[in-house]
């Protein structure tokens, strides 16, 4: 490739308002602490012309560097060379740093803008994806892996970001699709363009493969940093403390105040962890996807930790499909790297409906199940406000290994809500109020069941009764408490029984 041909792809490059690989790198880590591997090698195809472009490193730029201080592997696809298509040398390379990475105990950043497979090799680049999809599968649960799409990503290569922990992409430069839409439009007769198919916020609001959406390469490139310092470099180092200036003994009295009266009104439950966790600072993760449940990361008393809270303010707050297997991914992430999870919990039970059932509600409301009782690291939960049915087993209760279990003075733990219960446990006392009595004194008859119901059944007492809940706080208390509870757990030893893996129900 001569320098005119080169310096005009380039300007393509910058026109599409993307950056070029190296100023990628550059952005990513720490100022020159990068150090780049096999910047000589060459393909090896000489069929269709290609024994006369040669281009040093080949399409991808591969290496290691500090990111926050700490050591990173990473590689970055040229699009400005050969589209970035994936080739023999090109896999081997990247291979190469995966099986670095995973010896040194560092994470794996993977820039992905590529064409896709390289045609001219045929099954050699097929050879390579596959090579690198073992990497993945083998780096899983042992050093974070993060995806990064700043342009095309088709075919076989979007299997590599979907094997990854986070995959992050960039608004109007970067999509993922299996099939692209010409052969949609030929095969189904569908007709979908780029963006609609595979574009970023189809992916963070639509299908859930993505779990960032992002308005540039560079503000990409800061969440990666971002996201990192959040994670431990392996799966046998601790979850990072960084500096608190935020009182750990903070009370802020909002939180008194932040739960409605009525059981049926909404409130943000963003709200509630901004007023607990430090510096009001939360790293939400898969913000538009399944939004009835919300995850994070967030930082207490300068711990890092993982958030899963119920949502009122969408679909009251109820698990549904979606929400089950957002929540689950999260907790088996924040388990593998011995991140520990706070739970705020306000759950009303599973979100009830044919479309729900016929779509397999049982299985996946079962991996979140099986994500929390599976976790050993340190388990907090809160209950806000309701926690009704299966729906308070699943939401890191007591009886699945849970450590400690707090509820604000007004929670409401039961096998279902007052009003539903009080319905079917006095149904013939309410009929013979209606039938003998104007419809105002059914109506004192149901209110007065429904206050006896709750005093007997529906409070934080009784469970804290039975040690199901460990304190019942005021809402206040709840960063001090949390913050004390950490730090008494932080010792925490837990192991579950030898085996070769456990069989998740996907």
């Amino acid at each position: 490739m001569n320098s005119t041909d080169r310096d005009e792809r380039l300007r393509r490059q910058r026109d599409a308002g993307k950056l070029t690989a190296r100023e990628r790198i550059d952005l990513l880590f720490d100022p020159g602490t990068f150090e780049e591997i096999d910047a000589l090698v060459e393909h090896r195809c000489r069929d269709f012309g290609m024994a006369e472009q040669i281009v040093p490193g080949d399409g991808v730029v591969c290496g290691h560097g500090r990111v926050n201080g700490r050591l990173t592997y990473a590689f970055a696809q040229d699009f400005t060379v050969f589209g970035g298509s994936l080739s023999e040398t090109n896999a081997a390379k990247i291979v190469k740093i995966m099986d670095l990475a995973l010896k040194m105990g560092a994470p794996i950043i993977g820039l992905n803008d590529s064409g896709g497979a390289r045609i001219q090799e045929g099954v050699v680049s097929l050879a390579g994806y596959a090579d690198i999809f073992l990497r993945n599968t083998l780096a899983s649960g042992v050093v974070p892996q993060i995806s990064a799409i700043m342009g095309p990503c088709a075919g076989g290569a979007v299997y590599s970001p979907a094997i990854t922990d986070f995959t992050i992409m960039v608004k109007n430069t970067s999509y993922m699709f299996v099939t692209g839409p010409d052969v949609i439009r030929t095969v189904t007769h569908e007709d979908v363009t780029k963006d609609e198919l595979g574009g970023a916020m189809t992916h963070n609001e639509k299908s859930g493969v993505a779990h960032f959406a992002v308005e540039n390469d560079e503000e990409c490139l800061l969440l990666v940093r971002e996201l990192l310092s959040f994670m431990p470099n392996n799966n046998v180092e601790d979850a990072p403390h960084a500096e608190c200036t935020d009182p750990i003994d903070r009370a802020d009295e909002a939180l008194d105040r932040i739960v409605p009266e009525s059981p049926a009104q909404a409130y943000d439950m963003g709200d509630v962890i901004r007023a607990v966790v430090d510096d009001a600072y939360l790293l939400e993760v898969h913000e538009h996807f399944a939004k009835n449940i919300l995850v994070g990361f967030a930082r207490l008393g300068g711990r890092s930790v993982g958030v899963v809270a119920n949502q009122p303010a969408h679909l009251a707050g109820t698990l549904d499909i979606d929400a089950s297997v957002k929540g689950a991914r999260f907790v088996r992430f924040c388990d593998a790297f011995n991140i520990p999870l706070v739970t705020f919990e306000d759950v009303p039970g599973f979100l009830p409906g044919t479309v729900q059932e016929w779509g397999g509600i049982i299985r996946h409301g079962a991996k979140l199940l099986f994500a929390f009782a599976e976790a050993t690291v340190p388990k907090v939960t809160v209950i806000t406000r309701k926690a009704y049915g299966g729906a308070y087993c699943v939401m890191s209760s007591k009886h699945i290994r849970t450590d400690v279990n707090y509820a604000w003075p007004g929670a409401e733990i039961a096998v279902m809500g007052a009003e539903g219960a009080v319905n079917i446990l006095y149904k013939r006392e309410l009929e013979a109020a209606g039938d003998a009595a104007a419809a105002a004194n059914a109506d004192a008859v149901r209110a007065a069941r429904i206050t006896e119901y709750r005093e007997k059944f529906a409070n934080p007492y009784i469970a804290a009764q039975r040690g199901y809940v460990d304190e019942v706080i005021q809402p206040r208390q709840t960063r001090a408490k949390l913050i004390g509870a950490l730090a008494a757990l932080e010792t925490k030893r837990d192991r579950n029984p030898p085996k070769k893996h456990g069989n998740i129900p996907l």
